[in-house]
């Protein structure tokens, strides 16, 4: 906003001065130059007015150090209203959740198999048993893949698996594990996702869960994403961010 004030110590000339910013009017009217019948005028006034008449001039001035105050408040408060991204450890945390849950239903399934007798459980134990004693060799593995009754089972834990991720973070914008951790799930422009945006991000999941034959690159992304995203978030458009009343 521009200031001009009239000077009535000038008798010959152009009596008008400025322009000048509100400022400098202050620190006239501190000196003693701008009195309380001094006219001035601003752009947006209608006509020139004396100081005393002004808004300005019944506003207080801060301090040096109430400034600084003000300033400070003002930043604290425009953290606050921003977002608090979940990190890698917190993400990490609820996905062990979430896993110990699903393993716990994968369980379920397999006794409720193996007292239909659609599974032996013994014999899967030791098909797992030598896998496990030798990781590498494809012939452990498929031998545990191909063992009778588990092609239904890994059909049947997929899509529960499938249910359990779209459903909850759907409905409660968070599963288990992340409602544990006080996290939720939501959209870039930080909406609640759709049961559409929900699938779309547990299948990209799946690719970053395929990631972890690279070092998991999918997700170490996130320590060093700014907005703590891992690969499935940047596809799906979303981010994982601290509730409200936790932050």
């Amino acid at each position: 906003m521009i200031w001009y004030y009239i000077d009535e110590s000038v008798t010959d000339g152009e009596r008008r001065k400025g322009p000048y910013n509100i400022d400098e009017i202050r620190d006239f009217v501190k000196k003693d130059i701008i009195k309380e019948e001094t006219l001035v005028w601003h752009s947006g006034m209608e006509s020139w007015t004396h100081w005393k008449d002004t808004e300005e001039s019944k506003e207080v001035p801060l301090s040096e150090e109430e400034q600084i105050k003000a300033a400070l408040e003002a930043i604290i408060a425009e953290h606050n209203k921003g977002k608090h991204y979940a990190g890698f450890l917190i993400r990490g945390i609820a996905y062990l959740v979430d896993n110990i849950i699903l393993s716990i239903i994968g369980l379920l399934i397999l006794m409720t198999m193996s007292k239909t007798q659609l599974i032996d459980l013994n014999a899967i134990g030791e098909a797992m048993n030598a896998y496990v004693n030798n990781p590498t060799s494809d012939e452990a593995l498929m031998n545990v893949l191909n063992f009778p009754g588990m092609h239904v089972f890994l059909i049947i834990w997929g899509l529960l698996q499938a249910a359990y991720y779209v459903t909850f973070t759907a409905i409660k914008a968070a599963t288990p594990g992340k409602m544990l951790v006080h996290v939720h799930v939501e959209s870039a422009a930080g909406e609640k996702i759709s049961w559409i945006e929900s699938a779309i991000r547990f299948i990209a999941s799946l690719f970053t869960q395929c990631t972890l034959a690279f070092y998991g690159l999918g997700y170490l992304i996130v320590m060093i994403d700014p907005k703590r995203r891992a690969l499935h978030d940047f596809v799906a458009h979303t981010r994982v961010v601290y509730n409200k009343k936790n932050k």
